[in-house]
């Protein structure tokens, strides 16, 4: 018996120094004293709960070590289909449809978009024949159409040709492009700008150029549909405040610098994204208060001003001007050539170091063919315009006083744009409808909207189709007696935030007062004719 146990002795401590070195390798662990403990209580308090968990590991482990694109070699889980079944099933199948057929509105929305024969400007002349106001197209500061512009872009034209053919980062740079950049630089007062030959993609690339995965971007609520796109491109982490609401910011921009301190996360680029006049209702920043929760909080600024460069302040220079705030202190200013100076293409105005880093990491910089050569020329000699003539933005903003006294009037309408703004929202009041309408207003609860959703805690809400519906037969009214009005159009369905439907007057400095006064007469009367009929 001796010499039987004496036989397995060596085994036994072969056994015994395994099990001793696996237990202090195991100890080695991170973690594996948690584990250790729950194991023994589990195994103290419940064995057989200890035993039902070693036979999932095993089964798990199992599972995961058998092959998982093992053929069934038999055949006997397959169906076999004659050749004359095979033809009979393809003919049968109906592929989906790669977009889905225009319904009734989308038609009708599409039949209703009139379309210019001739040049446009103020006074263009319709596809029929008809002559109308415009009140409808971005010729804020009247240079579409104007002569001395005209004169320069067909010397351009002469001179240079037509297309650059080439992104501006390759070859498609020319000395003219490189003069208007030091135009727009010398005209903001900042160090350097950088073009850009599609207004939309502006914005879209100079926020992916800057912001990455894992920093941090705040915006509002309401920023357009192009910084939508531009945010997501980022792949940052975006925070959300309420729109237009600087209060609402400056708890997020809190909240975010509480957290980090918290957790202790290491510091990462930070922005905060806004607009200047917002495109979806005509409200305006506060960008003084703006600036001072940018230096408190240490963020980035990056401010799209497409709506206010050459719109407002004494001739032109946007909300900078306004304010009497110096350029430099807005990190990345963006703004609309295509808006302000009646041209093509965005820009963003900065420090060299950011210009400079948009022309090797700005996609639409690199990627697409630069503006052409006249539309360079024709958006200096606008700049050049605005500098001389400041009166230009003198009558533009008498214009807008003149159409804001006749519509403030109404009480069927509400006008959320700021009184400075060259947009004019004109919205349905709830109480012009006979339709059933849901609340408009917040519930009053006083809570804050969650920063890391982009809705807020209690959304307006509205009647979209029917509130369409109704605008667009006052706009249909309108171009009847000659007035060309638009509502404020939108990609349903993919914005971030649904826009409420609104109609939007561009107001221009090439109208007279009276014209603007008869204009804006026709719209209150097709207003109160429509609105009226459904109180």
């Amino acid at each position: 018996m001796d010499s039987s146990l004496s036989s397995y002795q060596p085994l036994l401590d072969f056994l015994l120094r395994s099990l001793s070195t696996l237990e202090t390798t195991f100890f080695k662990i991170p973690g594996s004293a948690v584990v250790a403990r729950y194991v023994k209580s589990s195994h103290q308090n419940d064995p057989g709960r200890t035993l039902l968990e070693l036979i999932l590991l095993i089964f798990a482990i199992g599972t995961l070590l058998q092959s998982r694109t093992r053929a069934d070699r038999d055949g006997k889980h397959f169906i076999k289909f004659s050749e004359k079944e095979i033809d009979e099933l393809v003919d049968e199948w109906i592929p989906e449809p790669l977009a889905e057929t225009l319904d009734a509105k989308e038609q009708a929305d599409l039949a209703a978009v009139p379309v210019i024969a001739g040049p446009q400007g103020p006074r263009p002349k319709l596809l029929n024949g008809k002559t109308v106001l415009n009140f409808a197209s971005y010729n804020f500061t009247g240079l579409a159409g104007n002569e001395d512009i005209k004169t320069r872009a067909i010397e351009t034209l002469r001179k240079y040709g037509l297309g650059s053919c080439g992104p501006p980062g390759f070859y498609g740079t020319v000395d003219v492009h490189m003069d208007l950049e030091r135009d727009l630089a010398d005209f903001l007062g900042t160090e350097a700008a950088i073009l850009y030959a599609q207004g939309f993609s502006t914005i879209s690339s100079v926020i992916p150029a800057f912001s990455k995965r894992g920093d941090i971007i705040v915006a509002d609520r309401g920023i357009n549909f192009a910084i939508q796109k531009g945010i997501q491109i980022s792949r940052s982490t975006v925070r959300w405040f309420d729109h237009n609401d600087l209060k609402s910011l400056e708890d997020v921009l809190e909240g975010l610098e509480k957290e980090r301190k918290k957790r202790k996360l290491p510091l990462t680029r930070r922005f905060i994204i806004t607009e200047g006049i917002f495109e979806k209702d005509g409200a305006m920043v506060d960008l003084p208060k703006l600036i001072e929760l940018k230096y408190k909080f240490k963020y980035r600024l990056i401010l799209d001003e497409s709506i206010s460069f050459g719109t407002v302040g004494r001739t032109g220079r946007g909300l900078t001007e306004l304010y009497n705030v110096p350029a430099s202190q807005i990190d990345m200013l963006v703004g609309s050539i295509s808006n302000g100076l009646a041209s093509c293409g965005g820009f963003c105005a900065g420090t060299t170091v950011v210009v400079n880093h948009q022309r090797i990491n700005g996609t639409s910089f690199v990627f697409s063919a630069s503006m052409p050569a006249l539309l360079s020329v024709s958006a200096s000699e606008g700049i050049n315009i605005l500098r001389n003539a400041p009166s230009i933005l003198t009558t533009l903003q008498d214009n807008i006083r003149t159409f804001r006294s006749i519509l403030e009037k109404l009480d069927c309408i509400s006008i959320p744009s700021h009184p400075a703004s060259p947009i004019i929202h004109i919205c349905v009041r709830p109480s012009s409808l006979q339709v059933p309408q849901l609340s408009i207003t917040s519930s009053g609860s006083g809570k804050p909207s969650n920063p890391a959703s982009v809705q807020p805690r209690d959304p307006p809400q509205f009647d979209i189709d029917g509130e369409e519906r109704l605008l667009q037969e006052v706009v249909d009214e309108v171009l009847a007696q000659g007035v060309l009005v638009t509502r404020a159009k939108s990609l349903r369905g993919q914005e971030m935030i649904e826009a409420r439907p609104s109609i939007r007057l561009a107001i221009s400095s090439a109208f007279t007062k009276k014209e603007c006064e008869k204009s804006g007469n026709v719209i209150k009367v097709a207003l109160v004719k429509v609105l009226g009929k459904r109180r």
